[in-house]
C-alpha cells in the first residue's frame, strides 16, 4: 500500500475512487469546507468542481492523502489545518477546544474492495506523518463513538472512536446536538517533535 498527497495529476485517480459511489459521489470531500448555508445550496456536480479547483491549486499541504494498491486508488483521507475547513471554523457544536493550531481528519473514504484489511488506520497514521511533517503541534478528529452498538458505514465517514483510541487519541470533548443520529465526539492527540 502507497500513501500519497493527491495532487493535481491524481485527479483522475481520486475521482474514480470517489466515483464507486456512497457519500463520496455526492460530497467530493466538501462538506466540511464550506459553511452549512452555502452547503445546502450546491448540487453534486457544483461540489466536485469546487473539490477538483481545489486539488488543481496543486498546494502544500494537499488537501489529503491517496491510498494505492497497485496503481488503483483505493483509500482517501482528508486532513488539513482546521481553519481550512470553514465548517469547523464556524461551528458551535464541534468548537474550538484551545489555540492549538491542530490539523483535523474529517472524513475517510474507503473502496468496498478494499474494506477490512485495516487501511482506515494506516490512512490515520500517515495523516499523522503528513501534519507532523507540515509542523502541527496535534491532531483532533471527529469520529463517531458507537458504544457497544454499530454504526452504519454511512454515518462512519469521520472513524470510529476506536480506531483514534488505539492510535493515541483522546477524547477532549462530547458532541451534545439535537440534530445527531449517532454519538460524536472530538478527539486529540500532540505530535511528537
Amino acid at each position: 500500500m502507497q500513501i500519497v498527497p493527491l495532487t493535481p495529476d491524481r485527479w483522475d485517480d481520486v475521482a474514480a475512487l470517489f466515483g464507486e459511489g456512497g457519500d463520496p459521489k455526492t460530497c467530493w470531500c466538501m462538506y466540511w469546507r464550506l459553511r452549512s448555508k452555502n452547503w445546502s445550496f450546491t448540487n453534486a456536480a457544483e461540489l466536485r468542481e469546487s473539490f477538483r479547483r481545489l486539488v488543481d491549486e496543486g498546494r502544500d499541504p494537499a488537501p489529503g492523502l491517496l491510498a494505492y494498491d497497485d496503481d488503483r486508488a483505493v483509500g482517501w483521507v482528508s486532513v488539513a489545518p482546521r481553519e481550512d475547513y470553514e465548517r469547523l471554523t464556524n461551528s458551535r457544536v464541534r468548537p474550538k477546544i484551545d489555540d492549538t493550531p491542530v490539523w483535523s481528519i474529517v472524513c475517510f473514504v474507503v473502496s468496498k474492495a478494499a474494506r477490512g484489511r485495516g487501511l482506515t488506520t494506516q490512512l490515520l497514521d500517515a495523516a499523522a506523518a503528513y501534519a507532523k511533517a507540515h509542523g502541527a503541534p496535534g491532531l483532533e478528529a471527529y469520529p463517531v463513538d458507537p458504544g457497544d452498538g454499530r454504526v452504519p458505514a454511512a454515518l462512519g465517514y469521520t472513524g470510529l472512536l476506536s480506531t483514534f483510541e488505539a492510535a493515541g487519541f483522546e477524547v477532549v470533548h462530547r458532541i451534545d446536538s439535537p440534530q445527531a443520529t449517532v454519538r460524536r465526539v472530538i478527539v486529540r492527540r500532540s505530535i511528537d517533535g
